[in-house]
């Protein structure tokens, strides 16, 4: 890191969940551990493996149940569900590899952990959804041209079925929300559950009215459901996998918390970026023409910085020179 000769960096890993963390119990020895010489601002996440395994063969086994229901019924609204479900798979999966690599140690090759993987697995996953997509809208289309009427009464029960399924499976995350991570999962589920409940309604009107353009009607609208998320979840993941900055957080507003720290007489090599779909990293220079005495300026504003921004790995270098180029 570029910098005076004088410069001395102080890294500040701090691994907890947004806006839970504090660092008072690093000691002011300038080593960032506890009294007991642990490491003090390592906060493990919750272990949510037994959840994500239920949750994972339960919506995988509904998948491979309605898609069949959808096919052998003429539904394709079903169909376009098992593949709106699918993502409940894929979307699971995804948070699974993340939670998981939050609590892998780094290593000499894999200095900061295996976290980035949870960016690729988000593109590979907005694929996978950009294939099924075109998959459901080829069959779909096809059935417009040869109708068959679908059996209201197999599409209310399954979808019902998914209903059940997917609230249950909402419900095992519940008690997660403070994770981001977690709380995706959650959110994502209950608004599978909503899904579903469409697909119901749309079965009990061909009962009531023998239309069988409702079923194609209501898998186009499934398909520009899921094709909405797969186009965020493909935007967002690209943006993360070029290490822009997390939307949240705005970098103008973090360069002037930095600038109005007590002491603190320029700010510059200020960088933010994604270390994982959940977790944000960065490095700054300070200058200040005096430096401090002991490691307690730089955990204080550490902490700040996760505080308000969420931002729980900090790297800060204090120099007494300033930058006299564009460093």
């Amino acid at each position: 890191m570029t910098g005076s000769i004088n410069a001395s960096t102080i890294e500040l890993m701090a691994h907890a969940h947004t806006h839970t963390h504090t660092h008072d119990h690093f000691s002011g020895t300038g080593d960032p551990r506890g009294p007991h010489g642990q490491d003090g601002h390592h906060h493990a996440p919750r272990d949510f493996g037994t959840s994500f395994v239920i949750a994972i063969l339960l919506n995988t086994g509904f998948v491979v149940v309605e898609a069949a229901c959808g096919f052998l019924y003429g539904s394709m609204a079903l169909v376009a569900d098992a593949g709106h479900n699918l993502s409940d798979v894929l979307a699971l999966l995804l948070a699974w590899a993340a939670s998981a690599a939050a609590k892998r140690a780094p290593s000499d090759r894999f200095t900061y952990g295996y976290k980035s993987s949870t960016i690729l697995a988000a593109l590979a996953n907005a694929l996978l959804l950009a294939v099924a997509i075109g998959a459901i809208v080829f069959e779909t289309a096809r059935r417009l041209f040869e109708p068959h009427e679908p059996q209201g009464i197999v599409m209310a029960l399954v979808a019902g079925i998914g209903i059940a399924i997917n609230a249950g499976t909402a419900a095992l995350f519940l008690r997660g929300q403070e994770d981001l991570n977690i709380r995706g999962a959650y959110l994502h589920m209950a608004a599978d559950a909503l899904v579903s409940a469409g697909v119901v309604v749309a079965g009990i009107a061909i009962v009531l009215t023998g239309l069988w353009w409702i079923d194609p009607l209501v898998s186009f609208a499934i398909v520009a459901l899921i094709g909405w998320a797969t186009w965020g979840l493909a935007r967002d993941s690209l943006k993360l996998g070029l290490l822009a900055v997390p939307a949240r957080i705005d970098v103008g507003e973090v360069r002037a918390h930095l600038a109005g720290c007590e002491g603190v007489e320029d700010v510059h090599d200020l960088h933010i970026w994604p270390m994982s779909t959940t977790e944000t990293a960065l490095t700054a220079h300070l200058v200040m023409a005096t430096r401090p005495q002991d490691d307690t300026f730089v955990q204080r504003v550490s902490g700040q910085l996760e505080a308000r921004f969420g931002i729980a790995h900090s790297t800060l270098q204090i120099e007494e020179t300033p930058c006299e180029t564009n460093c």
